[in-house]
């Protein structure tokens, strides 16, 4: 049984092992070593995943018996959604991908997204479903390792593509508040709710996969628009690929 400080340690020890920070198609974005077409298949393909971050966040929500659990949570889904149309994050990813060129009815649609994006993001809902919900929480634990992911992302992004601005990352700006506070609340929920030692490593064996379904997706961008650059059919398609 470890202690609550030692459970945390070994979250984000694993944060620290295999956040897709290290993954060599994000190292590639911050190098300035991307061209527009491989960012436009990032944009794209992330934009599958923001898009089930609601869908995921309202499953949890669902199982949650109690009220002010649900409060807490649901500021999740506002957070992507917006209280109306044309705000948050969904909204802001949006604003990214039509600065990188993309026509926001194409992003929506998704018709160009890689089949390992979407099979991973439906496979981040089913396990959220499926699972504990000690574990489904402990799940979003990634975002204890996403501010400092995001700022350094935005300053090399700056740099190093001209093209970029900071109306088009304004996504991130509003991350950098938003996953502190989510993963706070979300780190002593499962520090206090892993009370014995099956239940700390489910949590462990949780966050271990969200880490694999977001490393999973860039190996999916790098295969094919990076490295053999062998391009699915019916997916976005870099120019000349």
């Amino acid at each position: 049984m470890l202690s609550p400080d030692e459970l945390e340690a070994r979250l984000k020890a694993i944060g620290a092992e295999r956040y897709h920070n290290r993954h060599p198609f994000h190292l590639m974005m911050n190098e300035g070593a991307l061209s527009k077409d491989q960012l436009r298949a990032w944009a794209l393909n992330r934009y599958c995943y923001q898009a089930t971050i609601p869908i995921k966040d309202a499953v949890i929500l669902s199982r949650m018996t109690d009220p002010e659990l649900r409060r807490i949570w649901r500021q999740r889904i506002i957070d992507h959604d917006g209280e109306r149309e044309g705000e948050g994050g969904i909204e802001r990813w949006l604003v990214l991908s039509e600065g990188l060129g993309l026509d926001r009815p194409y992003v929506t649609a998704m018709t160009g997204v890689l089949p390992a994006t979407r099979f991973a993001c439906e496979a981040y809902v089913n396990f959220v479903r499926e699972r504990s919900l000690l574990e489904a929480v402990a799940s979003s634990l990634t975002e204890m390792f996403s501010p400092q992911t995001i700022s350094l992302r935005v300053a090399e992004m700056l740099r190093h593509y001209d093209y970029i601005t900071p109306r088009i990352l304004s996504y991130f700006e509003k991350r950098l508040t938003q996953a502190p506070r989510d993963s706070d609340f979300a780190l002593d929920y499962v520090k206090r709710g892993a009370r014995t030692p099956e239940a700390q490593q489910a949590a462990l064996k949780a966050l271990t996969f969200k880490c694999d379904m977001l490393w999973a997706m860039l190996d999916a961008l790098h295969f094919a628009y990076v490295e053999p650059a062998l391009t699915p059919p019916g997916a976005f398609r870099a120019e000349g690929k």
